[in-house]
């Protein structure tokens, strides 16, 4: 239902200096109804043109710094609102690559009444200028 919200195209961006990006980052949504505890979100997978990136190069960062994926499996103490973004930073020498791509987000959500994980994707043609 949320799907084609999760990615804000408008938000990404190389991180690092700006002659050698050291990585990028976006701007995303929850794709369910309700907030969240981190700890309850199961995966976040970042893929560039089918290629998955590796879980390791991965960070979120809901506005109280950023966290790897194994780290926010204990972040009991913080939650990702519905409705409000959230930074996904990647680890990837030399960010994002110039030109056309498509840009893919899956989220497996752990939801304490479903007897399966919640999951949402959104993937979004982008044309970035490097």
């Amino acid at each position: 239902m949320f799907d084609k919200y999760l990615i804000d195209v408008a938000t990404l961006r190389n991180t690092g200096p700006a002659d050698a990006p050291t990585g990028f980052a976006f701007e995303a949504k929850l794709g369910y109804y309700r907030g969240l505890g981190l700890s309850m979100i199961e995966k976040l997978d970042v893929s560039i043109d089918g290629e998955q990136l590796p879980r390791e190069a991965v960070r979120f960062d809901e506005g109280n710094g950023p966290l790897s994926l194994d780290e926010m499996e204990t972040a009991y103490d913080r939650r990702w609102p519905f409705g409000t973004p959230a930074t996904i930073l990647i680890e990837r020498p030399g960010g994002f690559p110039p030109g056309e791509h498509e840009l893919s987000l899956l989220q497996q959500l752990r939801v304490s009444y479903l007897p399966f994980p919640s999951t949402n994707s959104d993937a979004k043609s982008v044309s970035f200028p490097g």
